[in-house]
């Protein structure tokens, strides 16, 4: 490609896209949204005891320098000048709790992660101070049931269980951030003058923000007893927060920051009131769009903040469907029960049988979401006979994913009034052409997917590059690159979508109840952990022993 080439590429745009599962580092044509080249790291999770999730923070730090490297790298032997790549956008898994030291810039802790269950008797003991026990005491201003879903909670545990946090909060060291803060502070100088910052749509998921006021909220942190010195500073999603301190990049402007479904719909160009998205990744993601203001769910779902593209602009809000477990399930198939070597995999496992002949799977692995927020949930298999194989437990795992979200569909037809007559789709598993068809077929509507899957990153590019002081992506409809759609039509009658749907609803209601609110102590349950039958079995034991003994000396 030849230099004046390059001066047509015009300005382009990087994306730090952090999931659960991978790192990744897009780069766009700020003109066309083009993706030019990309670069992919997989992330670690940790499971140090059941129930528990954690990742390391230092890890995802090295993999989003990583990817950026590589990713120049490959520009650079496309012949295309990085240094067109004017602003850097972040979109992150939200929730994900950090505390790490100011001084040192070290983690003073693995991160924990949204699925995270460890803080179910913390939940339990807040909820006791609440009248009535309600978990939707606080919703009114944060949109949100408490939950071990949310930062607060983590962050809560600790500083209840991590003397090193209890004594850098104590010294004024400690600074608390999910993921975004985490990344930006680190990339833009960390201990060196690192930009300690949020954006309004991470900080609507801490349960200690105001989705009203836009701040941090004084009561939200007395109630979770919560430092407010160790908090971000609040921003817009799109402005310059710091500068790219090292790397290929350093002195590119980091101007845009969205929490990943929030990201996934700006990417998905819903900016209208009622337009909605699904994202397939780790979990499953349904946000709509309601415009300027607030709508609180009468059926389980979440209100949130969905994007405010400037520091003088409006907030836009948004309705939310979470479901934990959608991706995951098929990495659980993979890593756990090792049914398939890859992902990909599953796809063609479950077109061998095009169907789970009666078996219905409920991933409740850490718990049930939206629209239940049922904690005691645990995951099931159900409706085995001689028969099921393997290839019938991939099809029930994807058709998991399409009843989950058709369950928070139903939900928000019924908050929103008006039902979505198709389905905008985007994330790692809308590769799965098996599980588009599902989905279509359960819901009954059309799925419709843009031939451009990376919309979570190219939402953090948008508002990075539309900032003020960039400047090199419009956000005006009439300038917005027109997307090509791939679309999947229902294929089965709407009576045969609603008995399994209902077989289904069946095996929901099975998997709740498993988990106990409170383990035994110490976790002990062994069956030692009863005295009196302890006495028993070791004295029984004792006595068949000396009885061996005794008769081995009168032969």
């Amino acid at each position: 490609m030849a230099a004046t080439d390059r001066v047509v590429l015009g300005p382009l745009v990087g994306s730090i896209d952090q999931g659960t599962s991978s790192t990744r580092f897009l780069v766009f044509n700020a003109k066309t949204a083009e993706l030019l080249s990309h670069h992919q790291v997989e992330i670690k999770q940790k499971f140090p005891k059941e129930g528990w999730v954690e990742q390391d923070p230092k890890e995802i730090l090295q993999s989003v320098y990583e990817c950026v490297e590589k990713t120049c790298e490959k520009l650079n032997q496309l012949n295309i000048d990085i240094t067109n790549i004017k602003a850097v956008g972040v979109s992150n898994q939200r929730e994900t709790t950090v505390v790490w030291d100011k001084t040192t810039g070290e983690p003073l802790y693995d991160a924990i992660v949204w699925l995270d269950l460890r803080t179910q008797p913390t939940v339990e003991r807040l909820l006791k101070i609440i009248p009535g026990q309600n978990k939707s005491f606080l919703k009114t201003k944060t949109g949100l049931p408490l939950s071990t879903y949310f930062s607060a909670v983590k962050l809560r545990w600790l500083l209840d269980n991590v003397e090193e946090i209890r004594q850098a909060v104590r010294d004024g060291r400690a600074m608390f951030g999910t993921i975004d803060s985490w990344l930006i502070w680190s990339l833009t100088g960390g201990k060196n003058g690192g930009v300690h910052c949020t954006d309004v749509t991470n900080a609507s998921r801490t349960m200690l923000f105001n989705i009203h006021s836009l701040e941090w909220d004084p009561e939200l942190c007395h109630f979770f007893d919560v430092p407010m010195e160790i908090l971000p500073k609040v921003r817009s999603s799109s402005e310059i927060y710091g500068l790219m301190k090292s790397g290929a990049l350093t002195g590119v402007p980091i101007s845009g920051c969205l929490g990943d479904q929030s990201a996934a719909l700006v990417g998905q160009m819903c900016f209208k009131d009622g337009q909605a998205k699904n994202t397939y990744g780790t979990g499953c993601f349904l946000l709509c769009n309601t415009g300027q203001k607030p709508v609180l769910s009468e059926h389980g779902l979440l209100t949130t903040v969905a994007y405010k593209l400037g520091r003088d602009k409006p907030v836009s809000y948004a309705l939310e469907g979470s479901v934990a477990i959608a991706g995951a399930v098929v990495r659980w198939l993979r890593d756990n029960l090792g049914i398939v070597k890859s992902s990909s995999e599953v796809e063609k496992l479950a077109s061998e049988v095009g169907t789970s002949y009666g078996c219905y799977f409920v991933p409740a692995f850490s718990g049930l979401y939206a629209p239940y927020w049922e904690p005691t949930a645990r995951g099931i298999i159900c409706g085995l006979t001689q028969f099921t194989n393997k290839n019938h437990i991939a099809f029930a795992a994807l058709e998991a994913v399409c009843f989950q979200t058709r369950e928070i569909l139903d939900a928000m037809n019924n908050d929103c009034g008006i039902p979505l007559s198709e389905l905008q789709v985007d994330g790692g598993m809308t590769n799965n052409k098996i599980l588009m068809q599902l989905q279509a077929d359960i819901l009954c509507i059309p799925v419709v997917k843009p031939s451009m899957p990376e919309t979570t990153a190219l939402g953090a590019a948008m508002a990075a590059g539309a900032a003020e002081g960039v400047g090199v992506w419009s956000l005006n409809p009439e300038d917005l690159t027109a997307v090509t759609w791939e679309r999947f039509e229902p294929q089965i009658n709407p009576e045969e979508s609603e008995y399994r749907y209902a077989r289904w609803k069946k095996a929901v209601m099975k998997s709740m109840g498993w988990e106990i609110s409170e383990p035994q102590a110490n976790g002990d349950s062994s069956i030692f952990s009863s005295l009196p039958l302890g006495f028993y079995i070791v004295s029984s034991m004792i006595m068949l022993i000396g009885a061996k003994y005794i008769s081995g000396i009168d032969k």
